[in-house]
């Protein structure tokens, strides 16, 4: 069932993704456009790629146990810098691309990291749902794990705050549409605020991977 809201997560973010490339294509030096669609391709992907069945295919395909997970870690870092990149663009100002910029080249580094530490790190044995917890012992992977799941809540709560206090200065659409991103990060603030207190909770030697 997880897998099927994955996959019907991913189908529904593609087809927006396909509603709105023909506009890309015409504008395509639109900075907030390539924003919009980087961020509805990215998301797809996150869904698709933290599918089980997906997860499985990549380590079998590839030959490397888990590494589905450093390619699921890099896309969500990925469409982390591509949201804040759009709330960037969404509010404008005169410093919207040097903004972007610090954004797109912090989360470049990360996704940098990610695969460094997993490329130091060992991880044998084959975890589809609960590698974080698994790992969160392990040296590099463990590295790896904080790093993301930090980016990703640091991502999530800057989305969280901007969104909702832009909400309250605005009305109609805007405002509707800004109040269901905000509430959607904070959803992903705290999936990631709980996995951290899950490693946390490995660290102590307690085990937290429900």
């Amino acid at each position: 069932m997880n897998s099927l809201i994955n996959y019907l997560s991913c189908a529904a973010l593609w087809l927006g993704l396909a509603v709105r490339a023909p506009d890309l294509l015409r504008h395509r030096h639109d900075p907030y456009l390539r924003a919009i669609c980087a961020v509805l391709g990215l998301a797809g992907l996150c869904f698709a790629l933290g599918a089980p069945p997906t997860v499985g295919a990549v380590n079998r395909l590839s030959g490397v146990p888990n590494l589905a997970a450093p390619i699921t870690y890099a896309a969500i870092t990925g469409y982390c810098a591509a949201s804040q990149v759009l709330v960037v663009h969404w509010r404008g100002g005169p410093r919207v691309r040097r903004t972007a910029r610090r954004w797109t080249l912090a989360y470049a580094v990360v996704v940098l990291g990610i695969a460094l530490t997993f490329a130091l790190g060992e991880a044998p044995v084959e975890r589809r749902t609960d590698l974080d917890t698994y790992y969160a012992t392990t040296p590099f992977i463990a590295q790896m794990i904080v790093l993301y799941l930090v980016a990703h809540l640091t991502a999530a709560t800057v989305t969280t705050v901007s969104a909702l206090r832009w909400a309250r200065q605005v009305r109609g659409g805007l405002r509707a549409g800004l109040t269901l991103i905000g509430a959607g990060s904070l959803c992903g603030a705290g999936y990631s605020a709980t996995k951290l207190v899950a490693v946390g909770a490995r660290w102590s030697g307690r085990d937290c991977r429900w």
